[in-house]
């Protein structure tokens, strides 16, 4: 019987942030924000058990987003958010725990310290929320005018998780349901005469609900200033690869017509090589030869998006993201720049970053060197990762 329990809410269908697809399943910086979200439950020793409640039309956005996590199975969501909660406390009675978290799934930066604290205080109470102090001078109004000033000293800015004893909210749910709507559970639990207290939250716990909120939150990343505590990591990469016969270059990932090719175990492509080997570097993980040995024959003529991708698999599975890649090639021919666009598209699409997070630069060496003389093309890149310590 799973103690304490976590249901992480992801049925909401309307969208602030003005996309197509549900603000929880937005990718941030290349993380789902519903994966970021269920990560900071899966991986926290105090739960035991973690499951979504989602609407069952965007199932196949949820397997994708949460693909190898240890999740319950998905309880499919309500009309209204209360609705929705109310099914995921029903799905846990089978093996109820004795302890429940319940957390909006468009907050993705709650930290292992807030759950901590909410579970704690569920010994002393019976519901706990995550919460924090309004600062700001509090007026009310009407039509655009002042009509008085409120006495800020005790009121709190409600956020998740909100924890409860798991047999109290259920029943205080159940009570609820077909009543009107109640905005948090929080407030179901008052309704039912539970005591609740204020755990403090964190001002980076936000609820990303408008476009605002989510360039904010792809500042936070990019700071590493998230709650938890996250680092910054450089790593750089610098690749070579000399011509040989044949017709074309792929560089980036996209083949560029040439009298020339270029010579490697693999495709060659000398900008993903000095790329995988820049997020190698950054992670500390070595470089691309001791993940893909150019002496294993099955990586003969492989297509380089396999090295790119493993190693920003690899970021991901530290719980880590890429902020920003930097690519400069170096050859006098051919030209590079008309295929610009079309490599910084290949590099997003493997790395999930938009296109301006991701720099491409060609150059040359005035015709000194070996790339002066035409003898093959250089590529040094350098990523930039954050990971959290």
């Amino acid at each position: 019987m799973p103690k304490n329990a976590a249901i992480i809410v992801a049925a909401g269908r309307g969208s602030r942030t003005d996309g197509e697809v549900p603000k929880q399943y937005l990718s941030l910086g290349g993380i789902s924000i519903l994966r970021r979200t269920a990560q900071a439950f899966t991986g926290h020793p105090g739960i035991d058990a973690v499951a979504a409640v989602i609407n069952f039309d965007d199932r196949d956005l949820y397997e994708k987003a949460t693909a190898g996590l240890d999740l319950s199975s998905p309880v499919a969501g309500g009309e209204r958010r209360q609705d929705s909660v109310r099914l995921g406390l029903e799905s846990l009675t089978a093996t109820p725990p004795d302890k429940v978290l319940v957390h909006d799934a468009a907050r993705p930066f709650v930290d292992a310290d807030t759950i901590t604290a909410v579970l704690a205080a569920l010994d002393e109470t019976a519901g706990a929320i995550a919460a924090v102090p309004v600062t700001d001078t509090m007026k009310r109004g009407s039509d655009g005018h002042i009509e008085n000033t409120l006495d800020r000293s005790s009121l709190w800015r409600a956020q998740t998780p909100q924890g409860f004893r798991f047999a109290e909210i259920l029943e205080a749910h159940r009570a609820a349901a077909g009543g009107p709507e109640l905005t948090d559970d929080a407030a179901v639990a008052e309704q039912s005469g539970l005591d609740v207290a204020l755990v403090p939250g964190s001002e980076n716990n936000l609820k990303i609900t408008t476009q605002e909120d989510l360039h904010r939150a792809e500042r936070i990343l990019m700071t590493g200033s998230t709650a938890a505590n996250t680092g910054l990591r450089v790593g750089s990469g610098f690749d070579v690869h000399r011509f040989a016969e044949g017709d074309h270059v792929t560089i980036c990932g996209v083949t560029i017509p040439h009298d020339k090719g270029l010579a490697g175990h693999s495709d060659a492509d000398v900008g993903m090589h000095a790329l995988t080997d820049a997020i190698l570097g950054a992670l500390g993980e070595g470089d691309i030869g001791q993940h893909f040995p150019p002496s294993d024959a099955k990586w003969k003529d492989a297509d380089s998006e396999i090295f790119l991708a493993h190693a920003a698999g690899l970021v991901k599975e530290r719980q880590g993201h890429i902020n920003h890649v930097d690519i400069t090639l170096i050859c006098e021919a051919p030209k590079l720049t008309p295929h610009r666009k079309a490599m910084i598209a290949r590099i997003g699409d493997i790395l999930g970053l938009s296109g301006d997070r991701i720099s491409i630069k060609a150059t040359t060496t005035e015709r000194l060197g070996f790339t002066g003389r035409g003898e093959g093309i250089a590529a040094q890149a350098t990523a930039t990762i954050a990971l959290p310590c």
